[in-house]
């Protein structure tokens, strides 16, 4: 959302230059970065920075309490999810319009559910480190307030960030070359790529379609959330390294996935993996058979399809994901090693993936009546 917007631009460009500056001083970006985070969401809106701010520290809070408890530990553990869960559950209603509230503006949503997944992971990591999982105050504000993916992820690790925020600051030449150029890429197909493919979309949406139509549309819209996705990924990426973070990447050649499983592994990696290790660590922390395999993918697929909206056709896209996962474990299909099989085999593979993704990924247009004409359009025959 802020790469929209060029004076959110310019600030960033302008903290990464400062922390170039000053890089000098031990802890410039820990403590500049904090100003700059703050004064950010401060100048963006009034409503955000308080709920932030108010947000931050009672997870602070929640976080050393979980890390200095010695009884009913798992039971603390649960509940302060449960709460940080029901919380954004309660913001989605009142979005929906369930409940009402004059407190309540949409503008507390941004980011929200990006931003209660780093939460959780931290409690994560409080409840099996104890102890030995404190961190100061300033750098765990630091860890949810992280503009760069701030929105929209990648979604940041706990462990990773804080390990980021013991070094010092360090940019050479071509880590900042690099970073640049991937600014500038993802850039290019957020203001350039995405504008006119999203032309092309409405304006054939909106007319009458037929199969080869609804067939092109699906096709066409996976190629652009691709690249809406993956440009705000490289933009926020570029963004944090210049700052002095190894932002993780989310997009791992997706279309050379020749599984389902692997697919979830490269299409927002991040998300997949948080949710993969989150769930499997909390029901199975041993490496479980193909049926719990199988039942827990199709677990994690729904509530993927969940997080991304309270609709029932997200549901449906996380069950219809999550049952082609299930069959995948359950027949030993979950993987394929390029090297062990033919360029042929390979690659058909790869195929039959993106078509199962092609079918479902109209889901993400938002709009049941856009979902509803593309899928009947397959049914309408030109002859």
């Amino acid at each position: 959302m802020w790469y929209l917007n060029m004076n959110a631009v310019v600030a960033m460009a302008g903290m990464a230059l400062v922390l170039a500056l000053t890089r000098w001083w031990p802890s410039n970006k820990r403590i500049l970065l904090l100003a700059f985070n703050l004064c950010f969401l401060l100048l963006f809106s009034e409503r955000l920075f308080v709920f932030y701010l108010v947000y931050s520290l009672l997870n602070y809070a929640a976080f050393l309490f979980l890390c200095r408890v010695s009884s009913w530990r798992k039971g603390w553990f649960i509940a302060l999810i449960v709460l940080n869960v029901a919380g954004v559950c309660s913001l989605r209603f009142f979005e929906m319009g369930l409940f009402e509230n004059p407190l309540f503006h949409a503008i507390l949503l941004l980011g929200l559910v990006y931003n209660v997944l780093k939460v959780i992971d931290a409690l994560y990591f409080a409840y099996f480190f104890g102890k030995d999982a404190r961190a100061p105050l300033l750098d765990y504000v630091n860890y949810i307030l992280f503009i760069p993916t701030f929105t929209s992820g990648p979604i940041l690790r706990f462990r990773n960030f804080m390990a980021d925020t013991k070094e010092p600051y360090k940019l050479t030449a071509g880590q900042a070359e690099d970073s640049v150029k991937r600014i500038i890429l993802g850039m290019f197909k957020k203001i350039v790529v995405v504008f006119w493919m999203t032309a092309v979309f409405d304006h054939m949406k909106d007319g009458d379609l037929h199969t080869f139509e609804s067939v092109f549309l699906m096709m066409w819209f996976y190629a652009l959330i691709f690249f809406d996705f993956s440009g705000y990924s490289d933009i926020a990426i570029g963004f944090g390294r210049l700052m002095g973070y190894n932002i993780p990447e989310n997009f791992k050649k997706p279309f050379q996935s020749p599984t389902l499983t692997q697919f979830w592994r490269n299409w927002h990696a991040t998300l997949g993996d948080w949710f993969r290790d989150h769930i499997f660590m909390f029901f199975s922390r041993k490496a479980p058979s193909k049926v719990t395999a199988a039942g827990l993918s199709i677990l994690i697929m729904v509530l993927i399809g969940l997080w991304h909206g309270f609709t029932w056709l997200y549901f449906l896209y996380g069950l219809y994901h999550g049952i082609v996962m299930a069959l995948e474990n359950l027949l030993g299909k979950s993987t394929v090693n390029k090297k062990k099989v033919s360029r042929a085999y390979f690659f058909a593979r790869c195929a039959l993936t993106q078509l199962i993704v092609t079918f479902s990924v109209i889901v993400y247009s938002g709009k049941e009546e856009t979902v509803f004409k593309i899928y009947r359009g397959l049914f309408n025959w030109p002859w």
